[in-house]
């Protein structure tokens, strides 16, 4: 799968929800709801992330800013 830039997808390798930013070479390159560090996923191991799964990531973000724990 080769999921279009800006799309939020789950690498079920890592079980990490991220949102597409490029493609290199063989590989998805995804970075974390909320910004992060990049990394690079199999697109065999990729698939689209549930509404349930989107809400969740934002959810955590937002609590996560009301902590302080990111800017």
């Amino acid at each position: 799968m080769k999921p279009p830039v800006g799309a939020y997808v789950v690498d079920t390798r890592a079980e990490r929800l991220g949102i597409v930013m490029g493609h290199e070479g063989p590989y998805v390159q995804l970075r974390p709801y909320g910004g992060g560090r990049e990394w690079d996923a199999d697109p065999r191991a990729v698939r689209h992330a549930t509404p349930e799964e989107r809400l969740r990531a934002a959810t955590a973000y937002a609590n996560a800013r009301r902590r302080g724990e990111v800017p």
